[in-house]
């Protein structure tokens, strides 16, 4: 999750000013199921998409049985796997900073991985940095797209363990889930480079997107969902918050503002698709908070730190997004290794999984499951 130093209050502007839109073309690289490549050139300007055409293949051989994670979102959302969450999750958190060894290697396991789950894969090198965007294409609505994202890289000198390892390992795992089913929408996974710099891969993906005027019916953007404290007193929100999200506070300070749920931040056009998700946690008993900008706001300065990540660019371009977070140095003190190294140790493991899980179900909903 960006930060910026000049932010005095939670309702000031910490980013959005001077995060501006790349130029020039990017170059967008497609790994073939064979392990090689083939090149093609976009710009953000002209009329292509950031993801290619064409069909996906399956991710595992059918056997004619159907497989029961996929007889509902539900059923599919019940089938997640913490340990393969916590793998990636340990493997991911290491220092990252953009062009450096292990930013190459989460690059490549999250393009290998979407891969060898079935999806078309491709790597838009848009100049300073490289998304990784995967694809299965829906069924009957295949030029309606369901996004699930998450930033892969992370500042200097900290491993980013919840900033924003959380998040990758969760779309990982989100990404295996979807392979199951056939929907009726195109579903894509998106691994977003530059956020940190200021949400410079996400906003190169979605000039390319509007250019070529992508139907984007919803963005699920993860960015630190892994720190919870059952502590009173633990979180803590900026002022005037109370006077526009009153029945979110209210809820707070009835927990005795307890740092134990996952934020839930949408603009109005995402109505639906929050309340999805708030239904989803509810059912597995996460511990949830919908916070909902009111309609037209969403690219005021007044809700800046709540633009902190990469839904923000999905915002300015009027695409429906939910943003799903822990409420980042809200809550944790080791945000951006502040206080101390964010590393997995100091992670919610569990609450992350549910985080995941309900997000797996809010997904399949959105694909019309």
């Amino acid at each position: 999750m960006t930060y910026d130093l000049r932010r005095n209050s939670w309702l000031l502007l910490v980013c959005g000013l001077g995060c501006g839109q790349p130029g020039g073309s990017a170059t967008v690289t497609e790994p073939t199921t064979g392990g090689e490549t083939s090149t093609t050139t976009t710009t953000t300007g002209g009329g292509t998409t950031a993801v290619p055409t064409g069909s996906t293949t399956t991710a595992e051989p059918t056997t004619g049985e159907p497989d029961p994670c996929a007889a509902s979102p539900q059923a599919l959302a019940d089938c997640i796997d913490p340990a393969a969450y916590a793998e990636d999750l340990q493997f991911i958190a290491d220092v990252r900073t953009p062009g450096t060894p292990h930013w190459q290697a989460v690059q490549d396991l999250c393009a290998d991985r979407l891969s060898e789950l079935g999806y078309e894969v491709v790597l838009m090198d848009y100049g300073s940095g490289v998304n990784v965007v995967g694809r299965r294409v829906g069924k009957t609505s295949p030029e309606q797209i369901v996004l699930v994202a998450a930033h892969y890289d992370h500042i200097s000198d900290c491993r980013g363990a919840d900033d924003n390892a959380s998040g990758v390992a969760a779309t990982l795992e989100i990404a295996r889930l979807l392979a199951k089913a056939e929907f009726d929408r195109t579903v894509q996974v998106a691994y977003w480079d530059e956020e940190e710099d200021g949400l410079i891969g996400s906003e190169a993906y979605v000039a390319a997107a509007t250019a070529a005027g992508d139907d984007i019916v919803v963005d699920f953007n993860f960015d630190m969902i892994a720190f919870t404290s059952a502590a009173e007193n633990s979180q803590t929100v900026p002022v005037g918050f109370e006077l526009v999200f009153s029945e979110a506070y209210a809820e707070l300070e009835a927990n005795q503002f307890r740092g134990d749920f996952i934020a839930i931040v949408n603009s109005s056009k995402a109505h639906e698709h929050a309340l999805a998700y708030a239904a989803a946690a509810d059912r597995i008993g996460l511990r949830r908070a919908l916070i909902e900008l009111p309609a037209g706001q969403e690219t005021s300065e007044l809700f800046a730190d709540l633009r902190r990540s990469d839904h923000a660019p999905f915002w300015d371009a009027g695409y429906p997004a939910v943003f799903l977070t822990d409420t980042s140095e809200f809550r944790y003190a080791n945000y951006h290794c502040m206080a101390g190294p964010d590393e997995v140790a100091n992670l919610d493991l569990e609450f992350a999984a549910a985080v995941t899980r309900a997000t797996v179900e809010a997904s399949a909903v959105a694909l019309g499951m």
